[in-house]
C-alpha cells in the first residue's frame, strides 16, 4: 500500500477564475439578483435545452417554488421516493400538503414506478422524481403509470448535465430543480435553479421567488420609472440568488462538461478495477443517456462482504479515505416516523439502500494517484 493520503468524499473545483468573476459585482455594487444571475440563467437554460431557468437560493427553495407554482396545498398529496435527501419530502410539507413515500429500485436507487402506481389516489397532485447521484429516473416508466396530465417535478439536485434518452435533465417533467451546493459537480456555494418549458408556470415561479412582485428589481431599476414600487398580487418568498453567486455560477457552468467528462473517466476506472469484487455492486450506467456522476455510490452486499458496511467505512477512514452512505431513507427518520407512523419495513428497497449504500470519493480535485489509492484500499479488504 502506498503512503497514506487524505481523500475527501467531495471538494468543489473552484479557483482563480471564480475569485476574479466575483470582483465585478463587488466593484459595480450590484450584489443582489441582477445581470450576472440573468446571464447564468440564460446559459443554464441553453445547456439544458429548456425555455426557462430561474436561479434560487437552493434546490430546496426551487422545489418549493415548483410546488407553489403548481398550486399544491392542504389536502393534496405528492408522491416522493423515500431514498433521497430529506428536503425532497420537506418541501411538500411547506405547502401544507402530504408527502406520500414510495419505494426505490435497489439497482438504480431511483423511484420505483410500480410502487408509485400503488400509491396513487384521487388526491395525488404531483410526483417528484429524483435523479439520484446523477442518474436520471425512468421518466417513461413513470408516465406509463400516471394519469394523463399529472405533473412530474424533477429533483435534479445531482443531475446538472445529465440526460435521459437523448433529452437533458431539467426538461423531462413539468418543472425541475437543480442544486449548486459544494458537493455537486458545479457550485455557487449555496444556490439552485428552477427550470421549465411551461411559460405560465415559469411566470408564476418568477414572481413567487421575488416576494410575489410583478417585475424583478433589475427590471424596475432599469425601467423608465425606477422610483415606483411593483404591484404584489401573490404571496411570495425571497428566494433570489445574488449576483455574486451568479458570477461564480457562470464560470462553473462553463466547466460543467469538462468536469463530467473527467468524472466519467474515473467512474470507468473504478468499474475496471473494482468489478472483481463480488460483494460490491457498482453504480448503474445508462445505455441511452448520460450519467452526471455527482457521486459514485456503490452497494455493499451484506451476504458476501468481508465485513458490515459501516466497518468497511471505518477501515477506509483509518486509511484517510472518506466515504458516506448514499443518502438516507426518509421513512426511517425520526420526524417522519413520529408524524406519519412510518415503519422501517414499509419500504424495503429504501431500507436496504439506507443500510448498504456506500459513496466513495469522486470529484474534480482528485488525482490519478488518489483514485488508485481508493481502489487498492477496497481491493485489499
Amino acid at each position: 500500500m502506498s503512503e497514506r493520503r487524505s481523500i475527501a468524499i467531495s471538494l468543489p473545483a473552484t479557483g482563480e477564475e471564480e475569485w476574479q468573476a466575483a470582483r465585478e459585482p463587488i466593484m459595480s455594487g450590484w450584489l443582489t439578483q441582477g445581470p450576472k444571475v440573468a446571464a447564468f440563467e440564460k446559459n443554464f437554460a441553453a445547456r439544458h435545452d429548456v425555455k426557462h431557468a430561474l436561479a434560487t437560493t437552493s434546490c430546496t427553495t426551487a422545489l418549493h417554488l415548483a410546488l407553489a407554482a403548481l398550486g399544491i396545498g392542504p389536502g393534496d398529496e405528492v408522491i416522493v421516493p423515500s431514498f433521497t435527501w430529506i428536503a425532497t419530502a420537506n418541501v411538500v410539507l411547506y405547502c401544507g400538503a402530504t408527502p406520500v413515500l414510495a419505494d426505490v429500485d435497489r439497482t438504480t436507487f431511483n423511484i420505483d414506478a410500480a410502487d408509485v402506481a400503488r400509491k396513487l389516489t384521487p388526491r395525488t397532485k404531483a410526483v417528484i422524481a429524483v435523479h439520484l447521484f446523477g442518474l436520471c429516473a425512468d421518466i417513461d416508466a413513470l408516465r406509463a403509470v400516471l394519469p394523463a396530465g399529472l405533473p412530474i417535478i424533477e429533483d435534479a439536485a445531482c443531475a446538472a448535465g445529465a440526460s435521459y434518452k437523448g433529452r437533458a435533465a431539467g426538461g423531462l417533467g413539468e418543472m425541475a430543480a437543480f442544486s449548486f451546493h459544494p458537493r455537486k459537480s458545479i457550485t455557487t456555494g449555496e444556490g439552485g435553479m428552477l427550470t421549465s418549458n411551461d411559460d405560465r408556470l415559469a411566470d408564476i415561479a418568477n414572481m413567487l421567488r421575488n416576494h410575489g412582485a410583478s417585475i424583478s428589481e433589475e427590471q424596475r431599476h432599469k425601467g423608465p420609472r425606477p422610483y415606483l414600487l411593483p404591484e404584489f398580487n401573490l404571496l411570495g418568498f425571497n428566494y433570489r440568488m445574488t449576483d455574486l453567486q451568479g458570477a461564480v455560477g457562470l464560470v462553473q457552468l462553463g466547466k460543467l462538461d469538462t468536469y463530467i467528462t473527467e468524472r466519467q473517466k474515473y467512474a470507468e476506472y473504478y468499474r475496471e478495477k473494482l468489478s472483481r469484487l463480488n460483494w460490491l455492486r457498482l453504480p448503474e450506467v445508462p445505455v441511452d443517456g448520460a450519467h452526471a456522476w455527482q457521486a459514485y455510490v456503490t452497494y455493499v452486499d451484506p451476504e458476501r462482504a468481508p465485513m458490515p458496511r459501516n466497518d468497511i467505512m471505518e477501515r477506509l477512514q483509518s486509511r484517510g479515505i472518506s466515504t458516506r452512505p448514499g443518502t438516507h431513507a426518509i421513512h426511517m427518520l425520526g420526524y417522519y416516523r413520529e408524524r406519519f407512523g412510518c415503519q422501517v419495513d414499509d419500504l424495503p428497497g429504501a431500507r436496504d439502500c439506507d443500510a448498504h449504500t456506500m459513496a466513495i470519493p469522486l470529484h474534480n480535485r482528485m488525482t490519478a494517484e488518489d483514485y488508485a489509492y481508493v481502489a487498492d484500499a477496497l481491493l485489499s479488504l
